[in-house]
């Protein structure tokens, strides 16, 4: 009889409509509204969208591939540190530097331009590689034809590796940014790419030494000289021979 009761006493507090009006207002506290509801799922961050705009970098075999910061987001490109016309560079830490750039550019630039490539690759030999071959370019140019027409076709390929390795923005890019024009070709990464490698091969042709000046100054700002980057070597030095005072 006292099991039949207990059961009977669950069934009915089950049944009894007091009870049920609590459990609904707890599952209403519970359950958030549809307004709060919107408001929580809008304040979940969604996936971010990576557009292929600008900001792109290329690979080993000359490929763009999109550069990209911690968070995912494309990065844009970076300017030059000085113009191209800017023969005496800036007034700034690297001033002195920028005057050495200037007169290797004007008197010996096969020198200029084998240590561009030496801070630019640090390979053993780079400087000996690039700066002889220019030079017979140079005089073959000067001695055939007057001006130096052929070294340039062999230097332009730099100004590219310099554009891609600090992501800098190229001569389309700049017109776009100043005039609005070449629209078309900035578009399109492949067709910009294209695009920027004729305006290396034409700025080197019918700028040369200020093209290379330029590169020299955007390089000794950005990389060390390889050899700055020794390890220092330290020496044990014993120490000298030691008396000892006796006593009177």
């Amino acid at each position: 009889m006292a099991i039949s009761n207990d059961n009977n006493n669950d069934e009915h507090h089950e049944s009894s409509p007091l009870l049920s009006k609590q459990v609904a207002d707890q599952d209403l506290k519970e359950k958030p509204s549809g307004k709060k509801a919107k408001e929580a799922a809008a304040e979940v961050p969604a996936h971010p969208v990576v557009a292929t705009g600008d900001g792109f970098g290329w690979t080993a075999d000359g490929l763009p591939l999109v550069h990209r910061s911690v968070v995912g987001e494309p990065l844009g490109r970076s300017q030059w540190n000085s113009s191209l016309l800017a023969c005496l560079g800036r007034n700034d830490e690297f001033c002195s530097s920028d005057i050495e750039v200037c007169l290797l550019g004007s008197l010996v630039p096969c020198v200029l331009y084998g240590t561009n490539v030496e801070r630019l690759g640090s390979d053993p030999g780079t400087f000996a590689n690039h700066c002889l071959p220019y030079s017979v370019l140079y005089l073959i140019g000067n001695s055939f034809f007057g001006w130096n027409c052929l070294a340039p076709w062999f230097s332009y390929p730099t100004r590219t590796a310099i554009r891609r390795k600090f992501n800098l923005e190229g001569s389309c890019e700049a017109l776009h940014r100043s005039c609005g024009c070449c629209g078309s070709c900035v578009e399109d990464e492949l067709q910009r790419e294209q695009c920027e490698l004729t305006c290396d091969l034409a700025t080197h042709v019918l700028c040369h030494p200020c093209a290379v000046c330029q590169e020299g100054r955007e390089i000794r700002r950005r990389l060390h000289h390889p050899g700055f980057n020794a390890q220092p070597v330290f020496t044990m030095v014993p120490p000298g021979e030691q008396t000892m005072a006796r006593g009177a």
